[in-house]
């Protein structure tokens, strides 16, 4: 992994190219802290040109795993953080002609370390709630579609994900992400 401080950010890459973990300067004293969570202008000085249409906000419980998503004809590129809790969140690369076609990228968000990742458009995302309680928020690069989802089913053998699930007693799963395929079923890729 690569770092560049750029000011109020520092950029970092990950071995999946395209992904990258922002961690924004916190300014803090006894009244509390402030942060700036995305610039448009420090975030394009790096490098990163990218144009947000979309806010969204999920609040999920301990074990609950949402994903593995994607938007199969208008892919969505996802800076993704946590504001209250503690996630382990994950990007699969399904980029069909990329080296890391197939591979993931996974890192704890939390509001105490405030972290981002980016997972680029071409990419499944999912997390799983590591705390009692999180609250999830992310910026997307293009609309949500509910005619145009996809996934991957969370414990794909083939990409074999680490997830962290010591304390987890049960995996929580909706009906639909229990329902995905693995990469190789869908036969999907960008």
């Amino acid at each position: 992994m690569t770092s560049d401080n750029m000011g109020k950010f520092k950029f970092t890459k990950t071995e999946i190219n395209d992904v990258f973990i922002v961690e924004p300067a916190v300014f803090g004293d006894d009244r509390g802290y402030f942060m700036e969570t995305y610039n448009e202008n420090d975030f394009k000085e790096a490098g990163y040109d990218l144009t947000f249409v979309q806010d969204n906000q999920s609040k999920s419980s301990k074990g609950v795993l949402r994903g593995l998503h994607f938007q199969i004809n208008n892919p969505q590129g996802k800076l993704v953080r946590v504001i209250k809790g503690k996630v382990f969140d994950v990007g699969v690369d399904m980029r069909k002609n990329s080296k890391t076609y197939g591979k993931w990228v996974g890192l704890i968000l939390s509001s105490d370390n405030k972290k981002q990742l980016f997972i680029p458009e071409g990419f499944a995302h999912g997390f799983l709630v590591l705390s009692e309680e999180a609250e999830f928020v992310y910026k997307c690069t293009n609309f949500y579609d509910a005619d145009d989802e996809g996934g991957i089913i969370w414990n794909d053998t083939d990409i074999g994900i680490k997830w962290p699930l010591n304390g987890i007693d049960e995996v929580n799963l909706s009906d639909k992400d229990r329902e995905w395929k693995t990469l190789k079923e869908t036969n999907i890729s960008y």
